[in-house]
């Protein structure tokens, strides 16, 4: 059953993929980019990695979708045609690293078999060494904390950048005698 669920979301995921390509609505690509964020929580949360959908649920569909609906306020609604834009060129690069994912794992163990490396020694490791090696009884908080400290650490700072990219895309001097952004750039052009 699950690997029928699993077959459903992914070509919902793929039937969203092929609609993004063909609007040209900011809004509705951003809405339809917050459906496919879901998609991929749901997937995630089917694979039994309930934090990993969590964090896509949060960041994915919650915290992108409000800042590209602030972003569009702050632009045009429809997309402009592009210019020397060779569609096929983008088809192409998108086959060729689906072909090299593909190609690169093929080699990794089968998922969810009881003999892959997980199972053997770090997991039962990670549940009875938790509380005797760094005194926290709940063990997703130790593995997230202090096993895997440096990796969460690192998405930290990945999410940090993003939101200071994110800021300095939409920051805007004012000038000081006018005190309105807006009208500056209606002045500048005027002006211009």
């Amino acid at each position: 059953m699950i690997v029928i669920l699993n077959i459903i979301i992914l070509a919902a995921m793929v039937a969203t993929a092929f609609s993004l390509n063909k609007l040209r609505s900011l809004i509705g690509i951003v809405m339809l980019a917050s459906i496919y964020s879901l998609l991929t929580a749901l997937f995630f949360f089917l694979m039994d990695a309930v934090d990993v959908a969590f964090t896509e649920a949060a960041v994915g569909a919650g915290i992108s979708t409000v800042i590209f609906m602030s972003v569009i306020g702050l632009t045009t609604r429809v997309e402009k045609p592009p210019i020397n834009y060779h569609r096929w060129f983008g088809l192409v690069i998108t086959f060729l690293t689906a072909i090299v994912l593909i190609v690169g794992t093929s080699d990794l163990p089968t998922f969810g078999a009881v003999n892959n490396p997980i199972h053997n020694e770090i997991a039962s490791y990670y549940i009875a060494g938790s509380s005797h090696d760094i005194h926290i009884p709940n063990v997703v908080t130790s593995v997230l904390g202090s096993y895997r400290g440096y990796d969460t650490f690192g998405e930290v700072v990945v999410v940090f950048a993003a939101v200071v990219g994110v800021l300095l895309l939409l920051w805007r001097e004012t000038d000081s005698n006018s005190g309105d952004t807006a009208q500056v750039a209606e002045e500048e052009q005027n002006n211009g």
